[in-house]
């Protein structure tokens, strides 16, 4: 038996909230994201696509080729608040489901086609979710998650496309090599200057031709465009969490140097959110005091991944909890509700050249280690401990701390 997968995606999900809370804006250009000009796109409209604006383009560049656009900041809580309705209504009807990002999900509906049909199934919660959220959503069906995201995306705007058993290769021949899920601008145009358009000539061609241009990346691609993809759907699980957390050998009243080790805890666990393609929802400070009392405090957050987001929360809820009058044996943090996304949730809030150091900071991590870049505050903060692989589908980990 073949497995039938399913591919929801809420189409240009900011905008269609936006609109949602403001009917006026419907059909009208619309650009969420950073108000200033050094601000970044974070979703545009339709309308605004056919000017050549798309998302993480820098907002001034964006008003330049649409100048009647409406540009609105946005609200990530708003948005995260949106999606935790739709993720509800997907739990209820689909036992195995993976949300990928705030606004896509996975489900593996294998085996039903037996019982009620799969896509009759898929287009009955596709609807009940229009109805019940007001929200556009598009999906597609096939044997695997490559071929249902790239039909999804063929199938929009709010509607939905099954690709039958067989028919991938033939479904996916005539489309654009840049439709395959991981070809970005650099890798299309070494494709293109290969002379690679479509993605028949990718079919064509023998594996070890791409596997020799572009390494391991060349494999993957040549297998997605040949509609081979074995990658399993991933359970949501609203539990998942990484966490740190210190024992001082001697009870310190340095709030200083508490404040260090908590930027440095914050630092490193948001590195590993990115690292692992992970957003958190929830984040909760602890603290232990040298009679043993602990206490805690948790707060839910609009997803993200941004150590300029996550730092002064962690600050804020480390001075309700902390006490001046006594030592402190322990300071603790953990990151949960942790699901698959990358980092646009934050475009709000950022400009492109904060993105652009996010990004240089992490490849410095990745190459020289995770405690090679820190901010100086944080410098004091020596041994956090380290996590080596925190998004491995196991139970909620929990990073080894170290006496000092």
């Amino acid at each position: 038996m073949h497995k039938t997968i399913l591919h929801l995606d809420l189409d240009t999900f900011y905008v269609s909230v936006e609109r949602l809370i403001n009917s006026e804006l419907k059909y009208r250009p619309l650009l969420v994201g950073g108000t200033s000009d050094r601000g970044v796109v974070a979703a545009c409209s339709y309308e605004t696509r056919a000017f050549g604006v798309h998302s993480g383009m820098p907002m001034k560049m964006a008003k330049e080729l649409c100048p009647e656009a409406v540009v609105i900041r946005g609200n990530a809580g708003t948005y995260s608040k949106h999606s935790d309705v739709v993720t509800e209504i997907i739990k209820e009807k689909v036992p195995i489901f993976e949300k990928s990002s705030i606004d896509e999900f996975y489900a593996d509906l294998s085996g039903m086609d037996r019982f009620f049909g799969s896509y009759k199934y898929a287009s009955e919660l596709r609807q009940k979710i229009i109805n019940e959220t007001g929200l556009p959503i598009s999906f597609g069906l096939s044997i695997n998650k490559v071929v249902s995201k790239v039909a999804t995306n063929e199938a929009k705007p709010n509607n939905q496309l099954k690709i039958d058993f067989g028919l991938e290769k033939p479904f996916l021949a005539p489309l654009s090599i840049k439709k395959i899920p991981m070809v970005g601008d650099k890798t299309y145009q070494t494709l293109r200057n290969l002379g690679i358009k479509q993605i028949i000539t990718v079919q064509k061609m023998p594996m070890d031709i791409m596997h020799r241009v572009l390494g391991k990346n060349g494999t993957l691609i040549w297998k997605r465009a040949n509609g081979i993809d074995h990658t399993p759907v991933i359970p949501f699980c609203d539990r998942k969490s990484i966490s740190t957390e210190r024992t001082f050998d001697k009870d310190t009243i340095d709030v200083v140097r508490l404040k260090g080790i908590l930027m440095a805890m914050t630092e490193n666990l948001a590195y590993q959110l990115r690292r692992g393609d992970k957003l958190t929802a929830c984040v909760t400070v602890k603290i232990r005091y040298s009679d043993f009392n602990t206490y805690s405090k948790q707060q839910r957050i609009p997803y993200t991944s941004a150590d300029h987001i996550l730092i002064p929360k962690i600050m804020e809820m480390f001075h309700v909890l902390y006490n001046k009058r006594m030592l402190v044996r322990l300071v603790g943090i953990r990151f949960s509700h942790l699901v698959s996304g990358n980092y646009q949730i934050n475009l709000f809030e950022d400009t492109e050249e904060a993105l652009n150091l996010y990004q240089a900071m992490d490849r410095v991590r990745n190459r020289f280690g995770d405690r090679c870049v820190l901010r100086a505050s944080a410098m004091g903060a020596k041994t956090i401990g380290r996590m080596q692989n925190p998004f491995n589908g196991q139970p909620p980990v929990v990073l080894a701390h170290r006496k000092q």
